[in-house]
């Protein structure tokens, strides 16, 4: 690719500092997926990951799916409209550092736009200092969505490191 790629590392200390987006329509519900279920995490992962150069993952067998999903590190959550997925958050803890890593959080293309990403950020943010970690953390880079960097910081993350990669 050859492509020169923003990254920047964003965190959040205290619950507090949240500028939460406030209550959405009752048609949408945010849910933690248990069981886990591999075919849930990869499905958002390739729609969502398509457009924005999500490649790590794309290699993974069903097996390192399974035991990626099934590592209770790891929590993913789910956005629907109705019935219907919307989008999607994956949260890894690193209890040995006290930290939580937004590892992946998106939504599917007919659901963007439309301010959700906002309503799953701020809920992937509470829900992260549920296990009371010293700070929440994500990256994004000059490939994700154009609103991306702009929403994190909106919520209150703030940039704690930025690097320029090649591609």
């Amino acid at each position: 690719m050859n492509k020169k790629v923003e990254r920047n590392y964003l965190e959040i200390n205290l619950l507090e500092d949240l500028r939460d987006s406030g209550q959405f329509s009752d048609d949408y519900n945010i849910q933690i997926v248990d069981p886990e279920n591999f075919q849930l995490n990869k499905f958002f992962y390739k729609r969502i990951g398509k457009k924005h150069h999500w490649v790590d993952r794309l290699s993974w067998s069903d097996k390192q799916w399974i035991d990626y999903v099934s590592d209770k590190k790891v929590m993913t959550y789910v956005l629907k409209f109705k019935e219907d997925l919307a989008g999607y958050f994956e949260l890894i803890l690193h209890p040995e550092k006290k930290e939580v890593e937004i590892a992946y959080l998106g939504l599917l293309e007919e659901y963007q736009n439309k301010k959700l990403g906002s309503h799953l950020l701020s809920s992937a943010i509470k829900n992260s200092f549920i296990n009371k970690p010293k700070r929440v953390w994500v990256h994004t880079c000059s490939l994700d969505h154009k609103n991306a960097l702009n929403n994190y910081k909106s919520r209150g993350m703030k940039i704690f490191k930025t690097e320029t990669i090649l591609l």
